[in-house]
């Protein structure tokens, strides 16, 4: 791709980001998504591979859809209640028709479908790109309208998005498939606490973001897509191997990694609110999730392929190990010692 296309779609990405962060005006919001929408389309379709345009073209029709029911909302609100502000959102049909656009455009069960086919069909920074930054703009929305939404119908599909997310990630063998359900199984995590205590939300996934950008700039710098071909490359980088394990492992929250902080705070909140059922249930789905990234590092590091594999072995490089890894890795297996200075914050 062009660099200066590349540039302007980088830009307009933080553009759209930023305006829809800082806006108070519902119709400001909507633009701001239909910007990042836009810049984000030629990044997943730059291969031009079949399967690259056809992610694409689910990306633009499902986002499409909710762009429509988020204007469609705000609309229903103002012409009830004269306010376009976002943190006005007090008409119930309003809220529920904006949870529902905000929940496909994050990918929460169970407008989860198109998720896992469009990481399929991307470049693995671009996958990065629509992991974290593009669910950004989004959770920013849920998070100034949390007092107006619907506690039940939050934690219903928090708890299907975790059981969803972590139960069909079981079977696959794609790595962007894998992360992609990682992804649908932490955002039920964000979405049960964002009633209770908004601000563990955005925490959450600070650390989201952190971690899953340091498992796929390794996947990426490793050159990996599938599983057998991440069985093959602790021959090319063992260092890089031995540092997924770990950021892996932070991912599925297992103590003492930075992953831990986030669902040890949640249930505790959880708890707090009389709701240690739902606590409870999301904390036994949270196994499943544990289950494949088990195996996401089982094949990068502990086990040795077979003689009879299809890969052959890679030369071993002398290149060293990105800066941007080893800073974000780092911040990923370390942090829970800060929990609380990291409380005090939020």
């Amino acid at each position: 791709m062009n660099p200066q296309a590349k540039l302007i779609f980088i830009t307009s990405l933080l553009l759209g980001t930023t305006i829809t962060i800082s806006s108070n005006h519902w119709v400001m919001a909507w633009t701001g998504l239909e910007i990042n929408t836009l810049a984000i389309l030629p990044l997943i379709s730059k291969s031009h591979h079949p399967r690259a345009i056809e992610a694409a073209t689910k990306y633009f029709l499902v986002q499409a859809t909710a762009s429509t029911l988020v204007l469609f909302s705000s609309m229903t609100n103002a012409w009830y209640t004269g306010q376009w502000d976002i943190t006005q959102l007090t008409h119930p049909a309003s809220s529920l028709i904006l949870t529902a656009a905000i929940s496909m455009k994050l990918g929460l069960v169970p407008f989860h479908f198109w998720f896992p086919e469009v990481l399929q069909g991307s470049p693995l920074i671009t996958g990065l790109l629509l992991s974290t930054a593009m669910k950004f703009p989004p959770i920013t929305l849920l998070y100034m309208t949390s007092l107006s939404l619907n506690p039940t119908l939050l934690t219903t599909l928090a708890v299907l998005s975790v059981a969803m997310g972590g139960w069909m990630g079981l079977n696959q063998t794609q790595v962007r498939k894998i992360m992609a359900f990682s992804s649908i199984s932490h955002l039920g995590w964000m979405a049960i606490i964002l009633i209770y205590y908004p601000k563990l939300t955005l925490l959450n996934f600070y650390l989201y973001a952190m971690m899953t950008a340091a498992v796929f700039l390794t996947l990426n710098s490793m050159k990996v897509l599938n599983l057998s071909t991440l069985m093959t490359a602790w021959t090319k980088a063992p260092a890089l191997s031995t540092i997924l394990l770990l950021t892996l492992l932070s991912l599925a929250g297992l103590p003492p990694l930075t992953g831990f902080l986030p669902k040890w705070l949640i249930i505790q909140e959880l708890t707090k609110q009389d709701m240690a059922p739902a606590a409870i249930i999301i904390s036994l789905l949270s196994l499943l999730g544990l289950f494949f990234y088990l195996r996401l590092a089982y094949c990068a590091t502990i086990t040795l392929p077979p003689h009879t594999t299809n890969h052959m072995k890679q030369w071993r490089t002398n290149k060293p190990v990105s800066p941007s890894i080893a800073i974000l890795t780092t911040l990923s297996i370390m942090l829970l010692p800060t929990s609380p200075m990291l409380t005090t914050i939020i």
